[in-house]
């Protein structure tokens, strides 16, 4: 498959580098990041470059920013054996480990998941999905109904079973990730978990859970927060990540709105997590 390359360069830097890396992850069909010295290089495949989805992300995500940006045509070759080559594996907080299969197992730690990515995100490395796993390990799960609102590469599912969750269900909106999911729970013996392809519209009214998981980014949370509320049991949390410190009051706001009271929070490398309690 051949890949274009978009070289960014950003004044300030930050923290617009991972903005970013939201929107065009996460609304557009970039698969893979590389943070620079002045920016950020973000690639996609050249079938799916769109110059105008482009522009918009820009002018939706970096004001007050200058940027600057190139695109190069890369050669045809197995982009994603190039990523896997500075790929490190994760340790989370002493209690996870969070490995692809060409990395060792170890014998340390109380879980260990291993996930192919295939470029999906979800492996750990970044400070949301790093965040996200802390609250699984101090939350009590045994039994209980999870969903994983943007699950990615499934990490976060993956775990929540392995910590005890009753029913798990993982869903993204992003085919590549769905499939890369339903790879991964298989991978780590966890084939119970439901994977679904869709968004927070696809969400019915057959099931109610215990706790909701939603590491995505700040306005899709905004958005769909009313939608997580309405599969919440009563006396259930939904956690999220994907946001700035600044961030939590807007979506505090949200939330009591809903009728939601924030309990507890949490920031690493200037992002946060929040847990809420319904």
């Amino acid at each position: 498959m051949k890949y274009n390359v978009v070289r960014f360069s950003l004044k300030p830097v930050d923290p617009y580098r991972d903005l970013l890396v939201y929107a065009l992850g996460d609304e557009g069909d970039y698969d893979s990041f590389q943070n620079t010295d002045t920016g950020l290089d973000a690639y996609v495949p050249t079938a799916k470059y769109d110059e105008a989805a482009l522009k918009a992300a820009i002018e939706e995500n970096c004001e007050g920013c200058v940027v600057d940006y190139s695109v190069e045509e890369l050669e045809d070759k197995d982009w994603n054996a190039e990523w896997e080559k500075g790929h490190e594996a994760v340790l989370v907080e002493g209690f996870c480990w969070v490995r692809a299969p060409f990395h060792p197992h170890r014998d340390d730690v109380e879980y260990e998941i291993e996930i192919e990515p295939k470029m999906s995100f979800g492996t750990a490395h970044h400070a949301t999905t790093y965040m996200m796993m802390t609250w699984l390990r101090d939350l009590d799960l045994k039994g209980k109904c999870v969903l994983d609102m943007g699950c990615g590469t499934a990490v976060l599912a993956i775990l929540a079973k392995k910590r005890g969750a009753g029913y798990v269900e993982a869903v993204d909106v992003d085919e590549w990730a769905w499939r890369n999911a339903r790879e991964n729970v298989e991978r780590n013996g966890c084939g119970e978990i439901v994977c679904r392809l869709g968004d927070a519209t696809s969400l019915g009214n057959e099931r109610r859970f215990d706790v909701i998981l939603a590491n995505i980014n700040r306005n899709i949370l905004l958005n769909d927060m009313p939608a997580y509320v309405g599969v919440l049991k009563r006396g259930g949390c939904l956690v999220m990540s994907g946001f700035y410190e600044g961030d939590i009051p807007m979506l505090q706001a949200k939330g009591e709105g809903l009728g939601l009271r924030l309990e507890s929070q949490r920031t690493k490398d200037n992002w946060a997590s929040v847990v809420f309690s319904f």
